[in-house]
């Protein structure tokens, strides 16, 4: 598929964990086959927008050579993806906010465009991946115009991103129960047993 840019979408990559599961190291940041691990997807969505943020807490200037531009939590001690995702909609440029893990890095071209595309005809409802009756929160584009309903919701304690895509009536981008795509990096041992896309 050739890819182009993605019209009013910013692109926010989440790297702003505590990588427990990889012992405290920056997860954005550990190698994999010769590049840190957020090289992957960067390697996607570079060329889809002019608005590319990533979500860190730690290692700023590492990150920018990636991004546009970096945002990071309001709050302390790595309060989770939801924080990230409300500085990236605080900063975001476009109308729409696509929002990826830095740990899934055999993404494509064809699944941000896929979100892009099921947003825009939903006009102003998130959309969510869901492969069979898993939903897959952190694969999402959240309309901008909704920043101050997340705000509202995590204000009154609200601490899951998947809670709040359902309360705003998210839809759903179905894919298949076992997408490689969505493949979730988070682990040394799961690191080890995959091999990079070509």
């Amino acid at each position: 598929m050739q890819r182009s840019m993605l019209a009013d979408c910013s692109i926010l990559l989440l790297a702003g964990g505590r990588g427990q599961r990889m012992g405290g190291q920056d997860k954005g940041l550990v190698e994999w086959h010769g590049k840190p691990l957020i090289a992957w997807p960067h390697r996607i969505v570079r060329p889809l927008t002019d608005d590319l943020l990533i979500s860190c807490n730690r290692n700023h200037q590492r990150y920018a050579a990636f991004a546009d531009r970096v945002v990071s939590d309001a709050e302390p001690d790595f309060p989770g993806p939801l924080a990230g995702i409300r500085a990236g909609l605080a900063a975001a440029r476009h109308r729409w906010l696509l929002v990826l893990p830095c740990d899934a890095p055999l993404i494509d071209g064809a699944l941000p465009a896929a979100l892009h595309a099921a947003a825009r005809a939903e006009s102003n409802v998130p959309v969510m991946v869901r492969r069979g009756e898993q939903w897959e929160p952190l694969f999402c584009v959240i309309p901008v115009s909704l920043a101050s309903a997340v705000e509202e919701a995590w204000r009154a304690g609200e601490r899951s991103n998947r809670k709040i895509l359902m309360t705003l009536r998210s839809r759903a981008l179905e894919l298949d129960e076992h997408d490689p795509r969505l493949a979730n990096l988070n682990s040394p041992e799961l690191l080890s047993e995959q091999t990079p896309p070509d």
